[in-house]
């Protein structure tokens, strides 16, 4: 069985994506089970120095625009945020979209939508965006005061303790 590739933008002007590879896994929460694709995961944003407005918001499928990328990445996922480098892949990929021909033969065509020369490594763990626990004011509110007991002067004796 033969499938044909094909390729309808030219070897110039097809869009160029990239690869984000993080280190362990993304778990989505139990409520979007199976309901993935165009799923908002986090913010990708080349670094401030070299480029200066951030990419679009990275979603699951989605592709990454222009052949430039710059060498630095910051992604950000909830409260945890990740340092990127680009790597250059060793073979570039194709990104395919597969078409039926005709309704009667079971022939099968497979449609170049995109190439990948690039991908965004995040080999480190992520850095915690917030280290302690934020307070609200309501809970402020309800919290008792602290009574502090009077030092006993030298050579005094202790206070008597109630039971």
């Amino acid at each position: 069985m033969q499938i044909r590739v094909r390729c309808g933008c030219g070897e110039a002007g097809c869009p160029e994506w990239a690869i984000v590879e993080v280190q362990g896994v993304v778990q989505p929460q139990p409520c979007f089970s199976g309901r993935i694709q165009g799923l908002h995961i986090g913010r990708l944003c080349a670094a401030a120095a070299a480029a200066a407005a951030p990419q679009e918001p990275t979603s699951a499928g989605g592709g990454l625009p222009p052949h430039s990328l710059p060498a630095a990445f910051t992604f950000t996922v909830g409260y945890h945020e990740l340092a990127g480098t680009k790597v250059a892949l060793k073979k570039p990929l194709l990104v395919l979209r597969k078409k039926k021909t005709t309704a009667v033969a079971a022939e099968t065509e497979l449609e170049v939508i995109g190439v990948i020369r690039h991908k965004i490594l995040f080999k480190d763990r992520p850095k915690a965006l917030i280290s302690r626990l934020i307070v609200h004011a309501t809970q402020l509110n309800m919290v008792k005061e602290k009574k502090t007991l009077p030092l006993p002067a030298a050579g005094a004796a202790p206070p008597p303790q109630s039971s």
